[in-house]
């Protein structure tokens, strides 16, 4: 058995290899290897490709084109195929269009890669982490941080286009390519930021995107260098936060302000390429003239209300309300809230306008006064009650002040007070209206007719009247004049020697006579005197009656004066 199986080894190696030849042609080192074939025909989803060999391969139609393309071959093309092996004995091959495409891509890459040159590629899908990027045959990995400068939130725009890339780090041996399509905008960034910089200068219209946005402006990338839009310099209107204007990833329209060569930093402006909205604004809106507006902001010493988109003009917190004094603004008025307001002063070349919103509604003193002269009544609720007078509700908003004096006729203003209570509803009459001072002055007892009048209008300086004694005090004694006024006698009036001017001779309830030396209509009441009274009287008896040069003294005098009276009297 041994004998019979066993070759001579030289004998056994010739024999298998012309058998192997015969079967399979003399060369077989192709294996593995990229060889170059003719499309011969095409099979249903296969072109028969003839490489040369004994017998024909079949190729997958798919490998021809990129995924998700139509592949274009036909009979007669010549194309490169890679040499995976021989399936059997009877000498079909595969080969592999994709293969050959990617062998011929790996050299190519490798060259690139040690040259450090750009590669292009297409990203045709996505994988944890990144995407996968075709490169003429290879697949690459693109890292999620490696696709732009800029997060990306839709990189769908940028899938299927052809693009540059550049290799990070390759290794053959395990098929690993990873490259960035950052690196190349970086790199472009640079070129486009210094040959940006050597020609900018103020003034230049650029076109920009929005890159970021913060409170107090927005970043907008102008191709490779970065500029600062202040929120001041958007929009001529009032812009609380740029949000409100701008959005990241937003083409705009800019202009250079500002451009410090040394930092390198850019003021830019979106205002500036819009017309000034104050240029002649003091012809738009002349002084005391009414227009409507938005209330845009609210401080604690006003409301900025927009007129038109751009112009603004401030309300002080004086020039809000008539009636609410020492009001936050924000009580009187919303964000947002529609009003009507009148220009009180142009400034135009400091860009203020003053406005007036209490001046848009009416002054409610000229309103009222309008309806109710002075001599007028009026009905209303008693609102508040001090020391000195009761305020009541005559208006929506405003009161008028009744005066403790001016309450009753007969009775002093604590006691007539004491009448009243809050929330009671009264009548009063309008005495005076202070449009100015903003004050109207009422009064309940000008209801009725002063029944001191007719007294009044009778009364002179000079006359004597019979007095009652209502109160006795240290300086002198209070009386009641026809029930009606009240007078006054001071201590020195009381009696013409010195030793009588004594208050505590009188009692509450005497009557006594008094001469009058002076009369207040406005407060109705009479200062009178005892002594000058006497003093007349005096005066009188002894032109009447004899003087004391005659031999008569003044007790014979006074006496027969006093007797000349009684008599008269008895006679009435």
């Amino acid at each position: 058995m041994a004998s019979a199986t066993t070759l001579a080894p030289n004998a056994g190696t010739e024999d298998f290899a012309a058998m192997l030849d015969a079967t399979l042609g003399p060369d077989t080192g192709f294996a593995g290897s990229v060889v170059s074939g003719r499309v011969i025909r095409i099979d249903d989803d296969f072109a028969v490709v003839d490489v040369g060999l004994k017998s024909e391969g079949r190729v997958p139609l798919k490998e021809f084109a990129p995924q998700g393309q139509k592949p274009e071959v036909q009979a007669g093309d010549v194309v490169e195929l890679f040499v995976e092996r021989y399936e059997d004995r009877d000498g079909s091959i595969v080969l592999s269009r994709e293969k050959a495409r990617r062998e011929e891509a790996w050299t190519n890459l490798e060259k690139a890669y040690q040259a450090n040159q750009r590669v292009n590629g297409v990203i045709f899908g996505r994988v944890k982490g990144g995407f996968t990027v075709d490169l003429g045959g290879a697949v690459a990995f693109l890292p999620g941080s490696q696709v732009d400068i800029r997060p990306v939130r839709d990189v769908g725009p940028l899938m299927g286009s052809p693009q540059p890339f550049q290799i990070l780090k390759m290794d053959r041996a395990r098929g690993n390519i990873v490259v960035s399509r950052r690196a190349v905008l970086e790199e472009t960034r640079a070129e486009q930021r210094s040959e940006l910089i050597q020609g900018l200068k103020e003034g230049m219209i650029l076109d920009g995107v929005v890159k970021n946005i913060t409170d107090y402006g927005a970043f907008v990338d102008l191709g490779g260098v970065d500029g600062l839009l202040h929120v001041t310099d958007i929009a001529w209107r009032r812009i609380n936060h740029p949000s409100e204007a701008l959005t990241i990833g937003q083409p705009v329209k800019v202009q250079v302000i500002r451009f410090n060569s040394e930092t390198q930093r850019i003021s830019l402006g979106m205002k500036q390429l819009m017309a000034d909205p104050w240029d002649g604004v003091a012809i738009k809106y002349p002084v005391n003239a009414k227009f409507s507006g938005r209330v845009t902001n609210i401080t604690d010493y006003g409301a900025f209300v927009e007129l038109e988109p751009g112009v603004e003009g401030l309300v002080h917190v004086s020039e809000m309300s008539w009636t609410k004094k020492n009001v936050h603004p924000g009580k009187i008025v919303a964000t947002s809230q529609e009003v009507d307001v009148m220009i009180l002063d142009v400034d135009e070349p400091k860009r203020r306008i003053s406005l007036g919103l209490k001046q848009a509604q009416g002054n409610p003193w000229e309103v009222f006064l309008e309806a109710h002269p002075p001599g007028s009544v009026v009905e209303g609720e008693i609102r508040n009650i001090t020391e000195f007078g009761l305020f009541i509700g005559i208006g929506p908003e405003i009161d008028g002040m009744v005066h403790m004096s001016d309450l009753s006729w007969e009775e002093a203003g604590e006691a007539a007070m004491a009448k009243f209570e809050k929330g009671q509803v009264i009548k009063a009459k309008v005495l005076d209206v202070d449009v100015e001072k903003e004050r109207i002055s009422l009064g309940v007892k000008q209801l009725e007719a002063d029944p001191a009048a007719e007294v009044l209008d009778k009364v002179r300086k000079g006359d004597v009247v019979t007095c009652i004694v209502t109160q006795v005090q240290a300086n002198g004694i209070e009386v009641r004049v026809e029930d009606v006024l009240t007078g006054f006698i001071r201590r020195a009036e009381l009696a013409r020697d010195r030793g009588d001017q004594r208050p505590d001779k009188f009692a509450v309830g005497e009557k006594v006579d008094a001469k009058v030396t002076a009369v207040d209509r406005a407060a109705r009441r009479l200062a009178l005197t005892i002594k000058g009274k006497e003093i007349e009287e005096e005066r009188e008896a002894m032109k009447e009656y004899g003087s004391t040069d005659s031999g008569a003294s003044l007790g014979d005098i006074l006496g027969a004066a006093i007797r000349r009276r009684r008599e008269m009297a008895g006679e009435e």
